[in-house]
């Protein structure tokens, strides 16, 4: 069945997103620093003709960044995407894409006009033909080149600024392991200098924002690729997990019989070949990963460094966490305290809030736990796991957005590490996207987790059928309460009338004097308002 699918799939076009447009790689494109490609549709570029988006010239955030970096153009990521383009689409409404070809999220149809609400359900809420699907999307991602993106495999300036472009083509699941890469590299200060304090999608503010999209992406791509418009990531609930439990043949793979730190020859899985993974040797030679393959997944759940990570996150980890009021605080990195985002990426204790460094929990835990590709940030997304994990830890931004109804300002807006401000375009994202934009309802964005609805219709049946019910229950005496209330105000409403009305009879048929002393004056008009 798997196989069928999988053949079947194979015979249709395919369509993808990601980082750098086809379109936008030759060398008048970066000599010009202009990224608007045509958009099939009306032959124009960014569908301008249509309506759907014009070219523009980009605006930077000025705002002034945290102390973490002290370089200044030495980055190609720095000030995203200027190095490379200062002129994309900009589209408008509901168009969104690199072309302005795609609906933004949560919207479909023809025109983008049909509003759309996908529910991410758990791996083991999937039915047995959802699954096989799951399974088979994955392994035809990994295995069709992407006909729209391609990768640099060097820097802008190894690319002689532009006029000689260093572009490779890519398949689709590799295209977003690399972009995962990409954002959290180490940066090349020449010969074999480097700088690793620096990350544009962990230990800081724009962690969450960033996952989000990355996984927005991922699933829209995937619906694209494939034409199944009801696609969702499903996710992984780890909480109180004693262990890997999606570790299996049936699900993401089981352990070889002979080597624990490889794949069950019975998984497909152990057929993948990962990329983007040997971070030592890039920064030895001074260059970028360029997708060739770099052996088998690798993963040994449960022997790892258990005085790091001693557990997995429970249950109360993750409800302490939520109890979090402040989104981020201080340094607004990994060492921040009682901060929301560090805690449940795992640099803060789960228990108290406060940052340690030598501990990994919540979002990290699970990284450490799975003892092998996953462990290292820059190649982690490499193992499918990765999906079902990120997923899971976007619903629980989602619970906590949800708990505190933030605004937008509770993101920061300056002095974030390099790349997190509130305003910063995320890296290595064409189109553009700003980190603050992503600090809303999952709802507000196409998607929903089927735990929290699940959620959601407790805390209704918890906080208002208990009054409903009493009402039922009372209805006739609050009903008969009514009707003695108003017969009552009617009664006291005309005898009031009718005193009134005999007060002011009397006063006009007497006699008044032209001139009153003042206190006769007050004593008639406080009867006449009487």
């Amino acid at each position: 069945m798997f196989l069928a699918i999988v053949c079947c799939l194979l015979w249709r076009l395919h369509i993808s997103a990601g980082h750098f447009p086809r379109a936008c790689a030759s060398s008048q494109s970066l000599m010009e620093k202009q990224c608007c490609p045509v958009w099939e549709g009306d032959g124009s570029p960014c569908g301008r003709r249509s309506g759907r988006g014009s070219c523009q010239g980009i605006l930077l955030s000025n705002a002034p960044l945290g102390p973490q970096f002290p370089f200044r153009g030495v980055d190609d990521r720095e000030s995203w995407p200027s190095v490379f383009y200062n002129r994309t689409c900009q589209c408008s409404g509901n168009f969104m894409g690199f072309n302005c070809g795609n609906c933004r999220f949560g919207f479909g149809g023809l025109n983008c006009t049909e509003k759309r609400l996908l529910v991410r359900k758990s791996i083991f809420e999937l039915s047995v033909s959802e699954k096989e699907k799951f399974l088979a999307y994955l392994t035809l991602a990994k295995h069709t080149i992407s006909p729209d993106f391609v990768i640099p495999i060097g820097t802008y300036g190894q690319m002689k600024n532009g006029s000689a472009p260093m572009f490779k083509d890519i398949s689709i699941y590799d295209l977003f392991v690399w972009m995962h890469y990409y954002v959290s590299m180490d940066t090349f200060l020449g010969g074999s200098e480097i700088w690793t304090d620096i990350d544009f999608a962990h230990e800081a503010p724009g962690f969450l924002p960033w996952h989000r999209l990355f996984l927005l992406l991922w699933e829209q791509e995937i619906q694209k690729l494939t034409g199944d418009e009801n696609f969702s990531i499903p996710y992984w609930d780890w909480r109180d997990a004693k262990d890997c439990d999606i570790c299996t043949n049936e699900y993401m793979g089981g352990s070889h019989p002979a080597n624990p730190n490889l794949l069950s020859p019975m998984s497909f899985f152990s057929s993948w070949q990962i990329v983007c993974s040997r971070l030592e040797e890039y920064n030895s030679r001074q260059v970028l990963c360029d997708g060739t393959p770099e052996g088998p997944i690798l993963r040994n759940p449960g022997n790892h460094d258990k005085s790091k990570t001693p557990r997995l996150p429970s249950s109360a980890d993750v409800e302490f966490c939520l109890s979090l009021t402040q989104y981020e605080t201080g340094s607004m990195d990994k060492a921040a305290n009682f901060s929301f985002r560090n805690t449940l990426e795992g640099f803060a204790n789960p228990l108290t809030g406060i940052a340690d460094a030598s501990q990994s929990s919540m979002h990290n835990a699970l990284h450490m736990y799975m003892n092998g590709t996953m462990s290292k940030v820059q190649g982690s997304a490499n193992d499918p796991i990765f999906l079902l994990h990120h997923a899971f830890v976007d619903s629980i931004f989602e619970q906590w957005l949800r708990r505190h109804r933030p605004l937008q300002e509770v993101y920061p807006e300056a002095n974030a590490p390099i790349g997190h401000n509130r305003d910063s375009y995320m890296v290595p994202f064409i189109p553009l996207y700003r980190n603050g934009d992503f600090l809303i309802s999952s709802k507000d964005l196409g998607y929903d987790y089927s735990y929290l609805q699940d959620s959601d219709s407790d805390i209704f049946r918890k906080t208002i059928e208990p009054f409903l019910e009493q009402a039922v229950r009372n209805w006739p005496w609050l009903v008969g309460a009514a009707l003695v209330g108003a017969v009552l105000t009617t009664v006291l409403a005309g005898l009031s009338r009718l005193l009134c009305y005999r007060k002011k009879k009397e006063i006009t048929e007497e006699k008044q004097p032209l001139l009153m002393e003042k206190e006769d004056y007050h004593s008639l008009l406080y009867q006449s308002h009487l």
